[in-house]
C-alpha cells in the first residue's frame, strides 16, 4: 500500500485563510471530517444548514485551495466575529495558479 500526504493535518493548528462567499475567515481547527473556523461579518448559517466555502493552503507544490461542503453543527459568536463548526460532505483539493487571484479561484464553489 502507497500512500502519499498531500497535506500534513498536524500543521492545521495554524490560522488559515477561510473563504465564505464573499466573506474571510480564519481556521481555528480542522481535520479530515470538519472544520471549525472564525467567519467575520454577519453569520448567516445555523445549525443544520448546508455551507460551502475554501481554505487556502501552503503545499510542497504550491498554494492549493481546499474547497468544502458540510453542514454547519453550531455557530458562536467571538467577540465580533463569528466561530463556524461545520461536518464535512464534499471536498477538492484544487491548485492556486501563480498567476490567478485566490478571490476568482474561491467565486465558484459549485462542483
Amino acid at each position: 500500500v502507497r500512500m502519499i500526504t498531500l497535506f500534513d493535518l498536524s500543521a492545521a493548528r495554524a490560522a488559515l485563510p477561510v473563504f465564505v462567499g464573499k466573506d474571510m475567515g480564519a481556521t481555528r481547527d480542522m481535520s479530515t471530517s470538519g472544520v471549525y473556523f472564525w467567519q467575520q461579518g454577519m453569520c448567516l448559517s445555523s445549525p443544520g444548514d448546508s455551507i460551502s466555502f475554501a481554505v487556502e493552503l501552503s503545499t510542497a507544490s504550491g498554494r492549493a485551495l481546499w474547497k468544502c461542503k458540510g453542514d454547519v453543527v453550531r455557530t458562536e459568536p467571538v467577540g465580533k466575529m463569528f466561530g463556524v463548526a461545520v461536518s464535512l460532505t464534499e471536498s477538492t483539493m484544487e491548485p492556486v495558479w501563480a498567476d490567478e487571484k485566490t478571490a476568482r479561484m474561491v467565486g465558484d464553489l459549485r462542483y
